[in-house]
């Protein structure tokens, strides 16, 4: 059928359209308030540019197409992340920058049965701070973004990737083995993980730790009480598990009554984050609304490595507890300039006001504009 679209691909009704729209604009007066500017990276670019550096993470979800004009190849951004890379790298000024951006994105393959292929996607990046300070900024910002649009008892999941990778390092897995063992922690299959590990030439504490890390996670207050349990770590684990124990106290002196938890596995962008790692969570939704970390020395590949964390969010999926608007003002089809005056104030006051066009059926309708004591009037407007 001619009318259907594509699987993960889908139309904004009214409902849907309006309410995106709406929280757009409110979504960048916030990120404006914050300090945050905001950039317009393009839809399409070449894509040896678009998938260099950590952006080739992304090369199975992007599509490629030929460009007729130049002869390259070029790619649908799957991800406006590395694009924003690419624009801080342009500036020369070495205070931190804030940038934030709106914007639709295409990939090749759906994440999850709820997921879009065409998520618009919102977000913000903070380049040029290495400290816990820019992380807790992001992880605020993110909170005021999930309550603008009506998520308001968001919890957060905080992790660190530099655990898994200090334990590989450690227990000398190569490469494949190390990808491996994340592949089955985002599954979190803990009798396939401890198959896994028994085939591997490991110690025993070595064997413990990865076979244990799927069940370390809980709130943040226990996460003192776990680590006390956890003997002979490697340094680089522990650095990483104090990094992550200072983010989540700075957060809670600003934020303190969020439900706040640690979860050693999440591994989210694993291949593209350089540190904390976190994901935001709103109930009854049972995926990520939104997610994000740090990815110091993105702008690499374009000359300029700079420290840098965010987070994003598919504004769509944030909005699918919108509601239908109130029906609209109904005004006759009368040529009265005293008429045309008050349909004018109305709207001006952000009232939805339509003509009664002769003939028709105007559906479902609010209050009616009337004629009373010889002027035009809405009886219930006060």
């Amino acid at each position: 059928m001619r009318w259907l679209l594509p699987p993960g691909i889908e139309d904004l009704l009214p409902t849907q359209a309006e309410a995106l729209e709406c929280s757009r604009r409110s979504l960048l007066d916030l990120f404006a308030a914050w300090g945050y500017r905001l950039v317009m990276p393009p839809l399409v670019e070449f894509a040896d540019a678009l998938l260099t550096g950590t952006g080739s993470d992304l090369a199975q979800q992007t599509f490629q197409v030929t460009d007729p004009v130049s002869g390259r190849l070029l790619a649908i951004r799957a991800d406006i992340t590395p694009q924003v890379a690419r624009i801080d790298a342009r500036d020369a000024d070495p205070a931190p920058a804030r940038l934030c951006y709106l914007g639709s994105v295409l990939t090749t393959q759906i994440a999850s049965l709820d997921a879009s292929r065409n998520p618009m996607q919102v977000g913000a990046e903070l380049y040029g701070h290495a400290g816990p300070q820019s992380d807790v900024e992001i992880l605020r910002l993110m909170l005021a973004t999930l309550s603008a649009t009506g998520h308001n008892s968001a919890h957060v999941d905080l992790g660190h990737v530099g655990i898994l990778r200090g334990l590989a390092d450690a227990a000398g897995l190569d490469a494949e083995a190390e990808n491996t063992l994340f592949e089955l922690l985002q599954r979190k299959a803990g009798t396939d993980i401890a198959q896994f590990v028994g085939s591997l030439d490991l110690d025993p504490a070595a064997r413990a730790w990865f076979t244990g890390l799927p069940q370390w996670f809980g709130p943040i207050g226990a996460l003192p009480a776990l680590r006390a349990t956890l003997t002979g770590l490697p340094p680089a684990v522990a650095a990483a598990l104090d990094e992550l124990t200072g983010i989540a106290g700075e957060l809670l002196r600003f934020e303190p009554d969020l439900p706040l938890f640690f979860d050693l596995a999440e591994l989210r962008g694993y291949h593209y984050h350089t540190g904390l790692v976190f994901a935001a969570y709103s109930a009854g939704f049972g995926q990520a609304m939104a997610w994000g970390g740090r990815y110091d020395g993105i702008g690499r590949v374009f000359g300029r490595a700079r420290p840098a964390t965010g987070f994003s969010a598919d504004l769509k999926r944030l909005l699918a507890i919108a509601q239908d608007p109130p029906p609209p003002v109904l005004a006759p089809w009368v040529s009265d300039p005293e008429l045309t005056a008050l349909v004018q104030r109305l709207r001006s006051a952000g009232h939805r006001v339509v003509y009664d066009l002769p003939g028709s059926d105007p559906g479902a309708i609010g209050e009616r504009i009337v004629r009373r004591d010889g002027g035009w009037t809405l009886p219930n407007s006060g």
